[in-house]
């Protein structure tokens, strides 16, 4: 298999509030039509040979890619630069989609375990554009034109800031011979659009009622950024806490220990000027309180006291293994080389950042708690059943 796709450094944060929601709306109608393809043909081209194309935005992206058989690996190089480039927004596709983005909307309002995370970012980050949600607003939605598209385009896209990215089993000469030819006939442009950083931070707590049988909980705080060196270590105080296996801190407490939640989670996310820390979990309105305080809690204690020499090194080979495993998903892999090209120029090897993990000592991940973990600076969001 190869697995390619084009990395832009764009993404819903770069909208003004009147262009809330097109940055995903361009990704979803980049495949309704180019200017030699219709929308059946796009779909087409590479499922019939057992291939896969897909996209997705976030704050700071939006990303084209596909997995394909090794020989296809042209077809699908040349189809992503079509509907990178060359999408030409058909008014009548445009219309359709609206509605289909409307519904995913609705479909998120009906899932409390996401739409507190976009509720809680709009929180954190308020009156900044990483607080906005990625879908938009109804009103934004249901109004764009074509010609605010193009207009976006326009000037947002600057092709200095754009990589396309290939891994699989096959040579780098072999992917330039395919790629140069249809990649050299995009026009250079650059764009003069210059981001905000957020700068603004306030901690604040607010509880919202909803048609909900759960009570949700989310807390945290902005963190560091993608370009702060302690970013790694606070990777591996994180996934302590409150990671994805079932020996994290949060885990074991709130779920194995009182029976509190089915799932808590606790995220830590980049960006380009600053970053985000927050924990995540639902529970029974009557255990509410008191499986946030078993939270702070253990935030507290990694405050508190340094972790063990044992426990430390457990927590490290954890980590790495986790990181190590991340790497044989070859599509994942493939997107986050090209980020961080974009992002900071180069790619960290994986043997560099296991010896940031390794090197990390007892004392660093205490004053990464204090700072992070600081419950004088943590935000929260409630949502309680009406």
């Amino acid at each position: 298999m190869v697995h390619c796709g084009f990395i832009l450094n764009i993404g819903s944060r770069d909208e003004t509030k009147e262009e809330e929601g097109l940055a995903h709306f361009w990704e979803h109608m980049a495949f309704k039509g180019t200017k030699k393809r219709k929308a059946y043909h796009i779909i087409n081209r590479l499922e019939s040979l057992g291939g896969e194309l897909n996209a997705y935005t976030t704050k700071e992206k939006i990303c084209f890619y596909s997995s394909t058989l090794k020989e296809h690996f042209g077809k699908a190089a040349e189809l992503l630069c079509d509907i990178t480039f060359n999408s030409t927004f058909p008014k009548k596709q445009i219309e359709k989609e609206r509605q289909v983005i409307l519904e995913e909307m609705s479909m998120y309002r009906d899932s409390p375990d996401d739409s507190i995370q976009d509720d809680f970012d709009e929180l954190v980050f308020e009156g900044h554009a990483l607080g906005r949600n990625i879908l938009g607003r109804e009103e934004t939605v249901s109004n764009f034109s074509q010609e605010d598209f193009f207009e976006f385009i326009s000037t947002r896209l600057d092709t200095t800031q754009v990589v396309f990215s290939v891994v699989g089993n096959i040579p780098f000469k072999k992917v330039l011979q395919k790629v140069e030819g249809f990649l050299s006939q995009i026009p250079r442009k650059r764009s003069l659009y210059v981001r905000s950083d957020f700068s603004t931070y306030i901690p604040k707590s607010k509880v919202v009622e909803k048609e909900i049988t759960q009570s949700h909980c989310a807390l945290g705080q902005p963190a560091f950024s993608l370009h702060d060196s302690r970013r790694f270590k606070l990777y591996l105080l994180n996934n302590i806490l409150g990671g994805p296996s079932m020996n994290s801190k949060l885990n074991l407490s709130l779920r194995e220990k009182y029976g509190y939640v089915y799932s808590v989670e606790s995220h830590y996310q980049t960006y380009s000027d600053t970053g985000f820390f927050g924990v995540f979990f639902g529970t029974e309105p009557n255990t509410l309180n008191r499986a946030r305080k078993l939270v702070l809690k253990e935030m507290e204690r990694l405050r508190m006291k340094k972790l063990g020499v044992m426990q430390l090194h457990m927590a490290k080979e954890q980590a790495i293994g986790q990181m190590a495993m991340a790497e044989e998903n070859y599509a994942a892999l493939m997107l986050v080389f090209g980020k961080n090209l974009l992002d900071k120029g180069k790619i960290d090897s994986l043997d560099t950042i296991f010896e940031i993990i390794r090197n990390t000592s007892a004392e660093e991940l205490q004053d990464i708690a204090n700072e992070v973990y600081a419950p004088d600076q943590l935000s929260f969001l409630t949502y309680l059943p009406v």
